[in-house]
């Protein structure tokens, strides 16, 4: 299966945010290329929000180009399999944490957001990653900082994305 076609799987099978969802698949379908960087429309983005639930923390990366702190994600790439593949890769390369495991259960949420042209759309397909009680994390070349934080602190210093994101990851671990 092709990572476009694992996508609009995922997609259609993702459950909630109906009309963000649809413009996902919208997209897909009038940009063939709609999952690579060079689709000046926009692209396909997958991230993952690295958690332990055990010590009520997650970790964050300080983007070195929007300098502000995020979960670790970014661009497909041709080796990519699948978006999860897509999205615990770009955990495990931004968190330098070995380890990692998908939370079960598909996409946690879907974030649209703009980014600066030439493209001009991120459309972010967001999971969650479980960390190991062992847990290291690295500084990569794409992060100014990385820094556990716990889930009292992230609203203090991530964006609404971020916070939506803790909150819908601790739902599904409530589930």
């Amino acid at each position: 299966m092709s990572l476009y076609d694992d996508a609009v799987l995922v997609l259609k099978g993702y459950e909630g945010q109906e009309d963000l969802r649809q413009a996902y698949l919208r997209h897909l379908e009038t940009h063939p290329d709609g999952l690579w960087k060079a689709c000046g429309d926009g692209h396909i983005t997958a991230s993952a929000l690295v958690i332990d639930p055990d010590r009520g923390r997650v970790l964050l990366t300080l983007h070195r180009k929007l300098r502000i702190w995020l979960q670790m994600g970014g661009h497909c790439e041709p080796e990519d399999t699948s978006l999860e593949a897509a999205a615990l890769r770009e955990a495990t390369e931004e968190s330098g944490v070995a380890g990692l495991t998908l939370l079960p259960g598909g996409p946690v949420r879907l974030d649209r957001h703009p980014i600066p042209a030439p493209c001009h759309w991120h459309y972010d397909v967001q999971y969650a990653v479980l960390a190991p009680p062992d847990a290291e994390h690295a500084i990569s070349d794409e992060s100014l900082d990385v820094r556990w934080f716990g889930y009292e602190q992230v609203a203090d210093v991530a964006d609404e994305s971020v916070v939506r994101l803790l909150e819908a990851t601790r739902a599904r671990l409530a589930a």
